[in-house]
């Protein structure tokens, strides 16, 4: 399978179009951007890390019978995928205090929460992904109900798989962004990446960050975290 035309570039990767109409190739990048793009610079070898862990994951998903855009691994970087509209939602699950939340709610960094709460975002740069509930996205036209059901369905199943997943390589999932999309009968399936720049991973002993929030935060030592992970899960 070869690439043929540059469709899409975003923050972290490039899409290509290929001589199936169905099947696009992503390009994973090394650039990191935090803050909505406000933020920029370059991680070395997280295009690398990134590509491997999600393919690693999404066929660990499609065992466990959730769908998954993946269709083939074509290099350390470069993945073909089915081709699907992104339904235009963020979706977080918060299992432990972090990041905006904390700010938002007042509850200090590291708290446990009671159960996973399942956030929606509005997928739009320009707006800042602005926090929004079901009947914002209904109202908008955003998705269905059967739709948000399905993602909902779907996001709680993935949260279990990989907190045991991540759990039994010494980290803890913190919380996760991922996004659906739909294929070309409209079905609902899993798309974009599960990686340390879509998770938050704490190591399960200190507590040490291993992910994303070491270049948001200036802490240092990024490419290290990145590769730990990468070296735990054995990939």
């Amino acid at each position: 399978m070869e690439k043929k035309e540059l469709m899409y570039e975003g923050k972290a990767k490039k899409v290509w179009t290929t001589e199936d109409p169905d099947v696009v190739i992503v390009d994973y990048k090394d650039d990191a951007t935090a803050f909505n793009g406000e933020k920029k610079g370059t991680i070395v070898g997280k295009g690398v890390v990134n590509n491997r862990m999600t393919n690693h994951v999404f066929k660990m998903m499609e065992e466990k019978g959730v769908p998954t855009h993946l269709v083939e691994e074509l290099s350390d970087r470069e993945t073909a995928v089915k081709k699907v509209s992104i339904v235009p939602l963020e979706v977080i699950v918060r299992n432990v205090a972090a990041g905006s939340f904390s700010k938002r709610m007042g509850v200090e960094e590291g708290k446990q929460l009671l159960c996973p709460i399942l956030e929606f975002s509005y997928k739009d740069d320009d707006l800042g992904d602005p926090f929004i509930n079901d009947d914002y996205a209904l109202a908008l036209g955003l998705a269905t109900q059967e739709e948000i059901d399905t993602i909902k369905t779907y996001t709680k199943e993935i949260n279990e798989i990989l907190k045991a997943y991540f759990l039994a390589a010494g980290m803890k999932l913190i919380d996760f962004k991922i996004e659906f999309g739909k294929d070309k009968d409209g079905k609902i399936i899993l798309a974009d990446e599960v990686s340390p720049d879509t998770c938050r991973l704490w190591d399960v002993e200190t507590n040490a960050k291993l992910d994303k929030d070491r270049f948001r935060r200036d802490m240092g030592n990024v490419e290290e975290a990145y590769n730990e992970v990468f070296k735990r899960l054995g990939l």
